[in-house]
């Protein structure tokens, strides 16, 4: 009877991961600051947005979050106000204790795919102060790297930036050892409100991490074709080839590897 109850209420959580709304209790904003590139030292930032229940999360991208708004709610806006949401970050990140599910846009097209909630936290006796909450340390290997976190028993949620999660209390602190992806909890507050834009891809096409990462690396290829199509100058063209091809090897990805 328990095992049967445990697959109704995962099902009920599948299926609410399919649906544009999201019941909200809390919400935790992280501001990320993050280097794209694996040469040079310039580095970008962006905001957040954790959106928490007692049950799952979402975690978006904030001009993402408000773009998506806008979109539910009908609102028309000029091409320069659409401009000014654009982010690099077009995930929406959905986490419960068992899976993580996700949705992208690549080539202007909706996928979504799942993952198991699998991490493997090292809890360290180290602490420190975030955000006015006491902290401790725990590390993990993860997309290829090695990630420090900062968790808080004070905020009694299992959740954090991205995809990491599964610690007792919420991560305030995250960064890999490089430090290429650091993001910092800045704000978090009691929301309990409706958000009708969680997953505004609810009808993304479902497919496989796998086939998301082949997906992302025939994109240079993509716009070569589109290249090729309307540049007749051999030389022009071999020059966007070199420059494609260095740019891509250049791309420094927050996952490294696919799990």
């Amino acid at each position: 009877m328990k095992k049967i109850l445990l697959l109704i209420h995962l099902l009920i959580i599948t299926f609410a991961f399919s649906q544009k709304k999201f019941e909200i209790v809390y919400e935790a904003d992280y501001k990320l600051n993050y280097k794209l590139s694996k040469s040079g030292n310039f580095r970008k930032s962006t905001t957040f947005a954790l959106l928490i229940n007692h049950d799952a999360s979402f975690f978006k991208n904030m001009n993402k979050y408000i773009a998506d708004s806008l979109e539910v709610e009908k609102v028309n806006i000029t091409m320069n106000e659409a401009m000014k949401y654009v982010t690099d970050f077009r995930e929406t990140i959905g986490t419960t204790s068992a899976r993580i599910y996700v949705t992208t846009e690549i080539n202007y097209l909706d996928y979504s795919y799942e993952e198991p909630n699998n991490i493997n936290w090292k809890i360290k006796n180290e602490f420190k102060t975030v955000l006015g909450f006491k902290c401790q340390k725990a590390e993990t290997t993860r997309y290829g790297r090695t990630w420090m976190a900062w968790f808080t028993t004070d905020i009694p949620f299992q959740y954090g930036p991205y995809k990491f999660n599964g610690l007792p209390g919420l991560i305030a602190e995250l960064y890999d050892s490089k430090d290429d992806y650091h993001y910092t909890l800045y704000a978090f507050r009691k929301r309990k409100y409706t958000c009708k834009s969680a997953n505004v891809a609810a009808n993304a096409k479902k497919t496989t991490k796998e086939k998301i990462a082949e997906l992302l690396k025939n994109k240079v290829a993509g716009r070569m074709q589109i290249h090729e199509q309307f540049i007749e100058n051999k030389d022009d063209l071999e020059m966007i080839r070199r420059n494609a091809e260095s740019a891509a090897k250049d791309y420094n990805p927050l996952e490294l590897s696919i799990y």
